[in-house]
């Protein structure tokens, strides 16, 4: 079982645990609001609803500073502030968009369909970067659990990539502000780590990606936060299990465009949709290149699958409708619905023998981190 956040009630000069919140906090995604009985919570009423009349007169639902007046969220989710830049020791190598968040080696080959077929010892960086992604990957889901924010997981991972020796990819790729995607509840990817608590009963998608001499490592997985629904467990295992399906396809000679039909047909079959705005794509010494790998049947992906290619796959499966909508900030995809999404990740090596799966974690069984916690009664 998963180590609970032990919170003060907020009722000036009571000091005892609470756990109780504030309904109509709830109701606005205000986070710090705790008593630790109905009596307080009766007590501090006068000042207490200040919070909400604030929230209200800013026309926000969950910050005291609303960044998109107007904005028409799809869910209950809301942008909430972000923590300052981070820094890394100048002794770390970094990617060609490291300064100016252009990456000039992907935009000179836009449009190039050439699938690389890396040497042997291209390939032993790529099993490095991966192996060393998944450990970062390791420390953010130990991180993750309610009441700490997306931001502290951000932290961690960004740490553990300098300890590692290691440039978290994501950081300012075409500007991207974070070290790693943080996707809670109805936001599909590429979600900006922020100052919102993680709240019991959320799911949570952390994707890393480390840079390390010179090759990238991707993977991700959603985690259950606490405890969480039978749908919302239900839509996570499916969308591990259709990430699964697809990896047992993946050998020399097939084309990519399968791997679509594959995954869209095992998500339908369990009562959900699969989104087709992103796909996988292929990694080594670039964050994103040939292959593109749609995870939506009848595709027209291009490319054979050969040995020595290198790529993801990452299927998104949605528990409504697969079609998604941006925020403003031009990064967070949420579904339209606002209902929940999941996704996993896997950096991916072809061999002669079948496949490699680079980033997978080294247990007995290479089980996923919401099994564990399956195990331990979340």
């Amino acid at each position: 079982m998963a180590s609970q956040t032990i919170r003060i009630c907020e009722t000036t000069g009571c000091g005892k645990a609470a756990k109780m919140r504030c309904p109509s906090c709830i109701k606005l995604s205000i986070s710090a609001s705790y008593f630790c009985s109905q009596q307080c919570f009766k007590n501090y009423w006068p000042l207490h609803k200040l919070l909400h009349n604030m929230d209200k007169q800013n026309g926000n639902k969950n910050t005291f500073t609303e960044k998109w007046p107007g904005y028409s969220y799809t869910g209950k989710l809301r942008s909430f502030p972000l923590s300052s830049p981070r820094t890394l020791p100048d002794s770390i190598a970094r990617p060609d968009y490291a300064d100016e968040g252009i990456p000039i080696g992907e935009q000179k080959l836009r449009g190039n369909n050439t699938i690389k077929i890396l040497s042997a010892a291209d390939i032993e960086k790529a099993r490095k970067s991966a192996r060393l992604g998944r450990e970062v990957l390791e420390e953010g889901f130990k991180a993750s659990k309610p009441g700490v924010t997306t931001d502290e997981i951000d932290r961690v991972v960004h740490e553990a990539c300098i300890e590692r020796d290691c440039y978290p990819s994501p950081l300012n790729y075409y500007n991207f502000p974070k070290s790693c995607c943080t996707s809670v509840n109805e936001v599909i990817c590429h979600g900006i780590p922020d100052k919102r608590e993680l709240e019991e009963g959320d799911i949570l998608n952390v994707d890393v990606t480390v840079y390390h001499d010179g090759f990238h490592g991707d993977l991700n997985e959603t985690f259950f936060i606490g405890k969480v629904d039978e749908v919302s467990q239900k839509l996570v295992k499916t969308s591990y299990e259709c990430l699964q399906e697809a990896i047992k396809a993946v050998k020399v000679g097939i084309r990519y465009r399968e791997f679509g039909n594959i995954i869209q047909r095992y998500a339908q079959a369990n009562g959900f949709s699969v989104v087709k705005t992103y796909c996988g794509h292929g990694i080594h010494r670039l964050f994103h290149t040939s292959p593109n790998v749609p995870h939506y049947a009848n595709n027209k992906a291009i490319g054979i699958v050969r040995a020595g290619h290198c790529f993801t796959i990452e299927p998104m499966i949605s528990e409504g409708t697969w079609r998604d909508k941006s925020w403003p900030d031009n990064w967070t995809a949420v579904t339209l619905d606002g209902k929940r999404s999941a996704q996993f990740e896997e950096t991916l090596l072809v061999t002669d023998k079948g496949v490699e799966i680079l980033t997978q974690r080294q247990t007995e069984n290479g089980e996923p981190y919401f099994m564990t916690q399956l195990k331990q009664g979340l």
